[in-house]
């Protein structure tokens, strides 16, 4: 959700910070900007659209200068145009800034600012930030960076902000709360920064991630200093850029969303490589082995998620019960801070994001921490505020998602949440050592099993064409095959549009029904296993109100098949592992019925990769 590019140095800004927003597309925007220094002269550019539309009106004069700021924006305080869009200005003009988050207070300060004079210009909370920096600055008679320190500290919210100066082209300032921001160093005091390392990895692989609450000042002259919003200094931490330019490429395939829809079988084991010994049947994770006594203790599980990750969560709620025998919740992170969960020391909550930065499951994780709970995070961003944030966690090692609609994060995440409900089933002795062993051996086969799942493409392809004019959609599951319902609607509205919705096999009876008729495609999972029979009931009650059935069977299944109007056929596989493999198919099916329907798959309207505001 929004994009920052900032870049501070010795070359041209221009061509840094638009190759920047471009990388950086992937996370939804409406409309993009840029501000750039030359001697003196700040040149801005912004409009609604896409980073294309903004290379348009850049005039040839304003591609040199050595400092600069872009933006890509996701609408939140005032509708997508030109005016709204960032940069945006100080009321003197001198200074210019862009802005990921909200800030909730910004409607009093607002006030507060007029009633001096100040003269706004767009709907925008983060015009008046600008403005709010610029009157602490004149009114203090304080450096910029001192005038953004006092400034946040008045401000409610979530923010990743920098700003540069006209009369100062050797510095930029930067902050964050709640909301990513990460500082390149470069050779020569360049400095460049990012929402994300996506735009840095080109230009260097040294890298700060500044902590919430925390200002940096970047300049030619005095290097890189960080203090608190409360004036604490503080010593930057260099690190290690893990990312390859390479994974962040489409690498030949047409889009992000199908390379990374391919890139399963690779993700999948990279998940388990490492933390699974099947010969002797063990799982090795830091965060069992450190805090063995809390799972061992554990009297319930929490899951916090948002979308896909919940999706996730769901499907380890099985696997936690099934295997470990600890009661587990499933909870959407952006209704558990506002109902007032009751939470005990004793629970155990996993909070669930592929970026790690989701807002909303941030504000769960500080409610829980602050009731005393021990939080277990899982996510894919190596240094992402959530894997800082927690007690303990695990990675899911599935390189960089740049597809908005997540793939290789379900199957990723899913893959590490089964190892750790092993791992907590051995700890408290609920599952039998034979069980374990036959179970990682089934884990360990399942990239090859989804790798014969992909090689369906072509069929599914067929499929999309016949349904590709639907205007609703049904996905149905059985117990572990639930989630994967919900999972297969949610892509295909995601990025086709089409009207969707999962619900479990039994519950179809109890309203959707209704709605069955011969335009109505119903996709089922009926692959064999403890609901096969159950199943086969269902396709029958859909196939005699004429409804059409996309079965996603077991291979070599010939009952369904004899019903449905299309199978698509996955290997056979142990029931708690169907979700890994049986989502493939449907993955597919959305991607083909999206193309086909001329949408962009990759960055489907209205919707962001990485959710930073509540």
């Amino acid at each position: 959700m929004c994009g920052i590019v900032g870049y501070l140095g010795n070359g041209d800004a221009y061509p840094i910070l638009i190759k920047g927003l471009k990388r950086l597309e992937y996370r939804g925007y409406d409309s993009a900007g840029v501000a750039i220094l030359e001697n003196g002269d700040l040149s801005l550019f912004k409009c609604k659209g896409k980073v294309v539309d903004l290379e348009n009106i850049v005039d040839e004069d304003s591609k040199t200068g050595g400092i600069g700021i872009g933006h890509t924006r996701w609408a939140t305080h005032g509708v997508p145009n030109d005016v709204n869009a960032h940069p945006h200005l100080s009321g003197d003009g001198k200074l210019a800034l862009i802005h990921n988050g909200i800030i909730e207070n910004y409607a009093s300060i607002k006030e507060e600012l007029k009633s001096r004079g100040h003269i706004f210009h767009s709907e925008t909370d983060t015009e008046v930030l600008v403005h709010f920096i610029e009157d602490v600055r004149s009114k203090l008679n304080v450096s910029l960076f001192e005038a953004v320190r006092i400034a946040l500290s008045e401000v409610h919210g979530a923010y990743a902000i920098v700003v540069l100066d006209r009369e100062n082209p050797n510095q930029l300032v930067a902050a964050k709360k709640s909301s990513p921001l990460v500082i390149g160093v470069g050779k020569n005091d360049d400095y460049y920064i990012a929402s994300d390392a996506s735009p840095i990895i080109e230009y260097t692989k040294n890298v700060v991630y500044l902590d919430d609450e925390e200002v940096a000042l970047m300049d030619r002259k005095e290097g890189l200093k960080i203090v608190t919003i409360q004036n604490q200094a503080k010593t930057p931490y260099i690190q290690a850029l893990e990312l390859k330019l390479e994974a962040i490429e489409k690498g030949g395939y047409d889009s992000f969303m199908l390379k990374e829809i391919h890139e399963q079988p690779r993700s999948i084991r990279d998940s388990f490589r490492g933390r699974i010994n099947i010969q002797n049947g063990f799982v090795k994770m830091s965060g069992i082995d450190d805090y063995r006594d809390k799972w061992l203790n554990a009297k319930r599980i929490i899951i916090v998620a948002c979308g896909t990750s919940w999706h996730a969560g769901l499907v380890a709620e099985y696997l936690f019960e099934d295997f470990a025998r600890i009661p587990v919740e499933v909870e959407y992170a952006s209704e558990f801070r506002y109902r007032n969960p009751v939470i005990f020391p004793d629970d155990i909550v996993i909070a669930i994001s592929q970026s790690g930065e989701t807002a909303d499951t941030l504000a769960a994780i500080e409610l829980a921490k602050q009731k005393g709970a021990f939080i277990f995070g899982v996510c894919n961003v190596v240094g992402s505020t959530i894997s800082r944030s927690t007690h303990s966690g695990a990675y899911t090692h599935a390189g960089p998602e740049i597809g908005v609609a997540s793939t290789k994060a379900f199957t990723a995440q899913v893959t590490v949440l089964y190892q750790l409900a092993l791992g907590v089933a051995q700890v408290r002795g609920t599952i039998e050592q034979k069980d374990v062993i036959k179970l990682m051996a089934e884990l360990n086969a399942v990239p090859d099993q989804v790798e014969v799942a992909l090689k369906s493409n072509d069929h599914v392809k067929e499929i999309a064409a016949i349904y590709k004019d639907s205007r609703n959609a049904l996905y149905l599951g059985r117990g572990y095959s639930f989630p994967v319902a919900l999972e297969g609607a949610l892509k295909l509205k995601e990025i086709s549009y089409i009207h969707a919705e999962g619900y479990p096999a039994a519950e179809m009876k109890h309203g959707p029904i209704a709605l069955i008729d011969e335009e109505m495609p119903v996709f089922v999972i009926a692959t064999q296993g403890q609901s096969y029979e159950k199943v086969v009931s269902n396709i029958q009650e859909v196939k005699a109100r004429k409804g059409k059935i996309i079965a996603v069977v077991t291979a070599g299944d010939k009952t369904v098949s004899e019903l449905a109007d299309h199978t698509i056929e996955i290997p056979k596989t142990d029931d708690t592992l169907v979700p890994i493999i049986s989502v493939i198919p449907f993955q597919l099916l959305a991607y083909h019925v999206a193309v086909m329907r001329g949408c962009n798959v990759d960055q489907p309207r209205n919707l962001a990769k990485s959710v930073t505001v509540e």
